[in-house]
């Protein structure tokens, strides 16, 4: 039937993706690969990178990005047609893959203050790094919630600082990437 009435709009949902490329250790290569996704207006919510093969001068990046399906193929496709790019993987497709982060955090730490960031590391497994008579530095590694949970927790007793190192994520089972 015709109509002068517009389609009513499409809202596509936004997955959170997790892909694994596997690239030329090489200068420039994660330069053209951001560029890649800033070019095309894409956000990158986490990049980690390192080299895997050393004989062979293999990186692995791993990036946590948004978008709706038809996007995060698109990003797929535009990555593997990179010439330093050996293979894309999807590990949020693949199924349960393993994720973590690693993170320092830095909290002044006087009076009941001090007792309660102890407790609170205690209770999340973090591991003091450091302590002086005012402040403790916590490493906590864990998924990415957990991570923001314990972010949150002490912000109430007194963040100073935070480091974060992204996500590193692999595939559960015996096959690799």
């Amino acid at each position: 039937m015709n109509t002068h009435y517009p389609d009513a709009v499409r809202v596509e949902p936004v997955n959170r993706h997790t892909l694994a490329v596997i690239v030329d250790n090489e200068p420039g290569v994660l330069a053209r690969i951001s560029g890649l996704f800033s070019g095309r207006g894409y956000n990158i919510e986490s990049l980690t990178v390192s080299e895997t093969e050393e004989a062979r001068h293999i990186s692995r990046i791993t990036i946590v990005t948004t978008g709706t399906n038809a996007v995060i193929e698109q990003i797929k496709a535009q990555l593997d047609r990179l010439v330093p790019v050996h293979r894309v993987v999807d590990l949020t497709l693949q199924g349960n893959a393993l994720e973590r982060e690693i993170c320092l955090v830095k909290v002044k730490g006087e009076g009941e203050h001090r007792s309660e960031a102890l407790r609170l590391a205690a209770a999340f497994g973090a591991k003091t790094l450091d302590a002086t008579l005012n402040s403790f530095v916590f490493e906590l590694t864990g998924a990415t919630e957990e991570i923001d949970r314990f972010v949150r927790l002490m912000s109430v007793i007194g963040l100073v600082e935070i480091c974060r190192t992204g996500i590193s994520a692999m595939g559960r089972g015996a096959e690799p990437l």
